[in-house]
């Protein structure tokens, strides 16, 4: 009988628990009868993610299945995703759908096949029904997230990692160490070790490999979850900024312009927050618009001589009359 099927209640190792109990608090709010779904690579993560929502699903009275996504990138890749899914299948999980996706478009590799994933994983959700999606990522996967938005020069938003939870989807081993949940794992489920987690090309295997470990080394231990600790207080500060800009957004009105004397008042980091609220809501890409772009933006209020606005991405032009700052999609 499958592991979703009988009642396991023999031993579990403590890491074993661990990882269960996250899963189990993550699925609580859910109501009975709903789908959850695992993305699942068929490593180490998402393989013991898969195995404990395999165990606590039917305790909490909902269904359990899986998506693994193929990305393509490797040979044999299609034979590696369908023994995975295969395997996710004997977990008793389903449905268990193996997804190809095409790895294209702007930003590199790692930003092209992350898109891929989660556009792969969203339309499965869709057309299945599912309630929520659970990703493996680690405290491990957050401290490399934190390590990487500070080499960019990133802000606190982006310092502040990923959520436990957004939208559809909830990320159960946040809070865990990656040696806790690889330790979790069956020794004899078929785990399969990406190369591109060990290739020095990808600036997340190099953060991986050599610099989380020289930190280590070099400071002592707990590193990794010293920095899961602060994206967690960033992430606080942040969310409460954010709320703080979209009631001045909504208060100052942007479709008349802006009232750059009431702007200049605010402080810098609500400032800031509200013209990247402006520019996205006058049309420019959220993707695209950038902290230079908010900067020049920034200076029609707090440096202004008269300059011309910049040229924002999609066409928005921004401009200062009158003591209030406009922007809107070119003519034409």
């Amino acid at each position: 009988m499958s592991e979703q099927g009988r009642p396991q209640s023999g031993w579990a190792s403590p890491e074993q628990l661990a990882v269960r109990n996250a899963v189990r608090t993550a699925l609580a709010d859910l109501p009975p009868g709903s789908l959850v779904l695992v993305a699942c690579s068929g490593g180490p993560d998402s393989s013991a993610l898969a195995a404990a929502l395999a165990f606590a699903a039917p305790r909490a009275q909902l269904r359990a299945g899986a998506v693994v996504v193929d990305h393509g990138l490797q040979a044999g890749s299609a034979q590696v995703a369908a023994a995975t899914g295969g395997w996710l299948e004997d977990l008793g999980l389903d449905p268990v759908e193996v997804v190809r996706v095409e790895v294209e478009g702007a930003g590199g590799p790692e930003d092209a096949a992350r898109r891929a994933r989660y556009d792969a994983l969203a339309a499965v959700a869709e057309r299945t029904g599912a309630t929520a999606v659970l990703l493996g990522h680690t405290r491990d996967d957050q401290a490399e997230t934190v390590l990487l938005g500070l080499a960019r020069g990133s802000g606190a938003r982006s310092l502040s990692g990923m959520r436990l939870v957004r939208g559809i989807y909830r990320r159960p081993l946040l809070t865990l160490a990656r040696s806790t949940v690889h330790a979790a794992l069956d020794p004899h489920a078929p785990v399969v070790h990406d190369p591109h987690n060990v290739d020095p090309t990808f600036a997340r295997s190099r953060v991986r490999s050599t610099v989380l470990p020289v930190l280590e080394a070099q400071l002592g231990p707990g590193i990794a979850a010293a920095l899961a600790r602060t994206a967690d207080l960033l992430r606080s500060d942040a969310d409460a900024l954010d709320d703080w800009a979209a009631r001045e957004h909504e208060r100052l009105g942007a479709e008349a312009g802006l009232d750059v004397a009431e702007l200049a008042a605010l402080p810098a980091a609500v400032r800031t927050r509200v013209l990247r609220r402006a520019a996205i809501a006058a049309g420019v890409p959220a993707g695209p618009l950038n902290a230079g772009h908010v900067a020049a933006l920034d200076s029609m209020v707090t440096d202004w001589h008269g300059q011309q606005g910049p040229g924002l991405p999609g066409g928005v032009r921004a401009e200062r009359r009158c003591g209030r700052l406009t922007l809107r999609a070119a003519a034409g």
